[in-house]
């Protein structure tokens, strides 16, 4: 199992780790198939993925037919690939009584396991309607999350791996612009997982809890829509100490956009789970659109496809996934539509006028190679990794975005 495998590599010291890709995005699944040199972990998200469709659409079984579609077109064997789910827990329903939202992650977690996911980060860290004012006590949270593995180990799965914590960061991003985050407490991280344990052991999960492969903490990272802070391995140093006396590792959450030595401290310092999403979108983004422009220039305008106008349009028409993110006057939202670390932008590929946009652009690029000089101008990064060899195709472009991305990663999990 590949995943005990690095944590057996870091408690002898080695500086190994993972990525975990958390996104639905095929052009970012297709760039990680063809650059995956070790198994793959992709994760779907409790709001992604779920019983009643996410913001995908896609059930759990959904998920995995999407994605071992995407395999069998890039000829990835699926075998190699890891299914994770993430924050699998009551999120989606905060605004319901602790009941009602429990049994429906009781029913998310057997979709989940039913359907083939094997690393499953139980994530009861929020407070649910009914629950007391204020933050939630740990002990409630390790005994949902118990109440959740019992419902895994009824489905029933040998490979089952599991991962707790309760310093979960906000997916996709902080809202807020911050200075800084706060390192988790060697105390918080101790209590998180003894009072877990204990949950396990009182719910007849001793087996279970032999599988619980890794604690989410925060290491001191976070992004938003114009900030990245930065991995600080000084800041982080007890808690790095602290967890080669345990039998787990740390999973690192938000760790987008940190630089490649930041990726390689926090592999080092035994941060070995590295969760990345809206960077690889982003990347994506940056492609589409330096191929727009490459598009205005050979193109005239009523031949062109305007995805970059049409974007923008249909955000405004459909507002629901980014107007609570972007906060200013008008001008600083419409340069966060485009621009944001947060990439609110992901959440409308989808949408058919987009969808029809970036097949016309791409349909138009690839009648004829495209000019090595506008290479240059709007993708000189990928114009260098690539070898200036030539040849290139808005498909190339597209995926050695992604890829120089996936680069950093890989140097860090698999250093050489």
């Amino acid at each position: 199992m590949y995943l005990d495998e690095i944590v057996t590599a870091r408690k002898r010291s080695e500086s190994r780790g993972i990525v975990s890709i958390c996104s639905a995005h095929p052009w970012v699944l297709k760039a990680a198939m063809q650059y995956a040199t070790a198994p793959l972990l992709i994760e779907a998200t409790c709001n992604q993925v779920n019983q009643f469709g996410g913001y995908t659409g896609m059930t759990p079984a959904d998920f995995v037919r999407y994605v071992r579609g995407i395999a069998e077109e890039n000829h990835f064997p699926f075998e190699r690939i890891i299914l994770g789910g993430d924050h699998l827990g009551p999120s989606v329903w905060q605004n319901e009584p602790a009941e009602v939202a429990m049994q429906k992650a009781d029913l998310l977690v057997h979709e989940y396991i039913e359907a083939g996911f094997i690393k499953i980060h139980l994530d009861c860290s929020m407070r649910l309607a009914d629950d007391p004012e204020g933050a939630l006590d740990v002990e409630v949270s390790a005994e949902r999350a118990a109440r959740l593995a019992r419902i895994a180990e009824k489905v029933g799965n040998e490979k089952l791996r599991y991962v707790i914590g309760t310093e979960v960061p906000i997916p996709g991003g902080a809202k807020d612009h911050e200075e800084g985050v706060s390192v988790t407490k060697v105390e918080d991280a101790r209590q998180t997982i003894e009072i877990t344990r204990e949950a396990f052991y009182r719910a007849g999960l001793q087996s279970a809890w032999e599988q619980v492969i890794a604690v989410v903490v925060q290491p001191g990272v976070e992004f938003g829509d114009d900030f990245v802070l930065p991995y600080q391995p000084e800041a982080a140093r007890e808690l790095s100490k602290f967890i080669e006396s345990q039998p787990m590792v740390y999973e690192a959450h938000s760790t987008d956009y940190q630089t490649s030595q930041a990726l390689k401290d926090l592999v080092r310092d035994h941060f070995a789970i590295l969760k990345v999403g809206p960077a690889l979108t982003f990347a994506f983004r940056e492609a589409v659109f330096a191929l727009a422009l490459m598009e205005n220039e050979l193109f005239v305008s009523n031949e062109r496809s305007n995805i970059i106008s049409v974007l923008d349009e249909v955000m405004l028409e459909h507002p629901e996934h980014w107007v609570k993110y972007y906060q200013g006057s008008e001008e600083k939202q419409a340069f966060k539509r485009k621009y944001s670390l947060s990439d609110r932008i992901r959440y409308y590929w989808t949408y058919p006028m987009v969808q029809q946009a970036f097949e016309k652009m791409m349909g138009k690029l690839n009648q004829n190679p495209l000019p090595v000089t506008l290479l240059k101008q709007y993708a000189p990064d990928v114009y260098t990794m690539t070898g200036k060899t030539g040849g290139f195709t808005p498909e190339k472009i597209l995926l050695a975005k992604i890829q120089n991305v996936l680069a950093d990663y890989a140097d860090a999990c698999n250093p050489q």
